[in-house]
Formats: C-alpha cells, structure tokens, sequence
C-alpha cells in the first residue's frame, strides 16, 4: 500500500485476505482520520479482497463523517459483495477508471 500522489488517497497491491488484512484496515483507518470529502483506494492492481476485506471498508466507509470513498478498478468481487450485502451504501463509488 503508498499513498496517491495526485489525490488524497492510497494504492493497493496483490491480496486482501487473512494474512494482510490487518494491514489493510489499519491503511482503511488512516484514510478514514485523513479524509475529506472524496478519498480514493487505486486498487487496479489488487487480484482478490476477501469478504472480511470489503466488510472492513464497507464498515469504514459508513463511520465517515461525510463524503465517500472513490473505488477506482476493484476486482470483480468486491463489487458483488458490496452488491450483495451493502446495495444503498452510497459512502461508496465504484469506478473502472
């Protein structure tokens, strides 16, 4: 994970599963201390989040305080998840970029 360098935001790399999640939320947290308005997870580069990995920025995204997350080329399950389970979180904007 690094930091955007033309928005406020961060870059994703490989997996979101067991053994990186923690990484993951804690990343998720200090974007969530840092954000304003509009934050952006790059996340083109990201093969597979686990449920656990969308449930955490689906849980982030709904402490915001206002404005949302831009989810810029998710993997395919992210989305469906986020379908699934959270259909009107509108915190959260998926983008193909």
């Amino acid at each position: 994970m690094s930091p955007l360098s033309d928005r406020p935001g961060i870059r994703v790399r490989g997996e979101v599963g067991e053994v990186t999640r923690p990484s993951w939320e804690r990343a998720l947290t200090e974007l969530s201390r840092r954000h304003q308005d509009v934050s952006y997870l790059e996340l083109s580069e990201v093969v597979f989040v686990d449920v656990a990995g969308v449930t955490a920025l689906a849980v982030t995204a709904m402490e915001l305080a206002d404005g949302r997350f831009v989810i810029e080329a998710p993997p395919p399950q992210l989305s469906r998840v986020l379908e699934l389970f959270w259909p009107d979180l509108d915190r959260i904007e998926v983008t193909s970029r």
